[in-house]
């Protein structure tokens, strides 16, 4: 377990998905105190800690992850890999001779629209590009202080025990990458509830089609859902399940698949999952701080100290306004809160 040398009076102020929305994050690192020392966003007596997912989508990627490495260069944040840097490796990666692919992930449609507005916008800055490449390698899966801990999408204790004590640390290399590549594998295991959250089977023969109109056989669970009975009681995202499913009891396999996150468990800090609202925390000790800020939603902190129950008051924002004529992806407009 780390142990935070700065001693319990600093504090911390963990920081949702930014994608590519560099202005926003200056916002909301100004309405929280920070300040600009030889071009870096400093704090005197707490530290910025990022949840991942810097790039992708957004209309200033290149400036934000500018922005987030000097930062974390300098002392003054953190960082956690989320599943886009993931992604990037692996879209950027080519397989190994013998494996049947080019690429270890594949460059079908979807996966050449997730990543197209970073690669255009390092289209003339490639070096750059291959030097932040190689910086995610350096980004942790996951922190653990001595009163939080901070994970993209889900904390699973068994997982983080036995990646630590594989890899020697928290931080991926090549051959883990490569290996990831096989969902069955452990370190296709790791990386997909680590950094994309954990998920049930619909019933056989059983299909959702989305909002998105993605058709999907399986449905976002909820790892900190406390004695679950039904699906009901595990369905998170990304959309409700039709009322006949909703309250169909869960069996004893599905509930063995379940991860669970005791109230005993320090508090923990995801971000991944689209949320709306006003912020809040999940449980006493479970907080997301994604509130969808390149969708015109909130780019989201929690004010973190030495409380062991989170409290909604801690949390802090900026909104992000869609202009009258928007010209999304290009376009920024937010307003502090």
């Amino acid at each position: 377990m780390a142990v935070n040398t700065q001693g319990r009076s600093r504090g911390y102020d963990i920081i949702g998905d930014i994608h590519g929305c560099a202005n926003t994050l200056g916002r909301l690192l100004d309405q929280m105190g920070y300040r600009k020392l030889n071009g870096v966003y400093q704090h005197p007596r707490r530290q910025a800690i990022f949840i991942g997912d810097i790039i992708d989508r957004g209309p200033r990627i290149r400036e934000a992850l500018h922005l987030v490495r000097d930062m974390v260069e300098h002392g003054s944040a953190r960082i956690v890999m989320g599943n886009h840097e993931y992604n990037a490796l692996g879209y950027c990666t080519r397989a190994r001779p013998g494996s049947g692919k080019t690429w270890l992930r594949e460059h079908n449609a979807r996966h050449d629209r997730l990543i197209r507005e970073t690669l255009e916008q390092f289209a003339h800055h490639p070096h750059e590009w291959n030097e932040f490449l190689e910086w995610f390698y350096t980004i942790p899966l996951f922190l653990e202080q001595d009163n939080f801990r901070v994970v993209h999408a889900c904390w699973d204790n068994d997982l983080i025990r036995k990646f630590r004590e594989n890899q020697g640390g928290a931080c991926i290399d090549e051959d883990f990458l490569h290996a990831s590549a096989v969902i069955e594998s452990f370190a296709g295991q790791v990386m997909d509830t680590l950094l994309r959250g954990t998920d049930l089977r619909l019933p056989e023969g059983t299909r959702i089609t989305g909002r998105d109109g993605y058709v999907r056989e399986f449905f976002r669970t909820k790892f900190w859902a406390d004695n679950p009975r039904t699906y009901a009681d595990v369905v998170f995202q990304p959309d409700p399940l039709p009322e006949d499913i909703a309250h169909r009891p869960l069996t004893e396999d599905e509930r063995r698949q379940l991860i669970t996150y005791p109230l005993s468990e320090p508090p923990v800090f995801v971000g991944h999952y689209w949320m709306e609202g006003k912020p809040a925390p999940l449980k006493p000790n479970v907080a997301c701080i994604d509130y969808s800020a390149v969708k015109y939603g909130k780019l989201v902190a929690y004010r973190m100290d030495d409380e062991r129950e989170l409290s909604r008051d801690k949390f802090v924002w900026v909104e992000v306004e869609k202009p009258e004529q928007p010209d999304y992806p290009t376009s920024e407009d937010s307003v502090a809160r």
